[in-house]
């Protein structure tokens, strides 16, 4: 499955793409191989996505959605809302990408020894 997806970014804007694979995708643009783009503007999540067969018709709807304007993409989100099952879905990857983070994090801040655990 492929899909075209728009990312809200920590300084409220939206950035559209498009991947074969939402978690990892969203596990990048998290840890900063993600684009250029989303890598000032962390941490980021997925607030609308949708589902190609194939890649070329991903890329062919994120190309669209690059051309909108600010307000046509908040209408997108807005709708994906209201579907129950997108809102499921990028709410568990969301809330699984957020674990992770905390998990590869878990004992590496706030020590006085940079971060090894002893």
């Amino acid at each position: 499955m492929n899909y075209a997806y728009l990312i809200a970014c920590a300084d409220d804007s939206l950035y559209a793409g498009w991947t074969n694979d939402l978690r990892r995708r969203l596990a990048a643009h998290n840890d900063g191989s993600g684009s250029k783009y989303t890598r000032a503007r962390r941490p980021v999540k997925f607030v609308y996505a949708e589902a190609f067969a194939t890649k070329e018709e991903a890329q062919k709807r994120e190309y669209e959605m690059k051309k909108m304007r600010r307000s046509e993409r908040l209408s997108l989100v807005r709708a994906g809302e209201r579907r129950a099952n997108m809102a499921a879905l990028l709410s568990y990857i969301n809330t699984e990408d957020a674990e992770q983070r905390r998990i590869l994090n878990d004992g590496k801040e706030g020590h006085a020894d940079g971060g090894r655990v002893q």
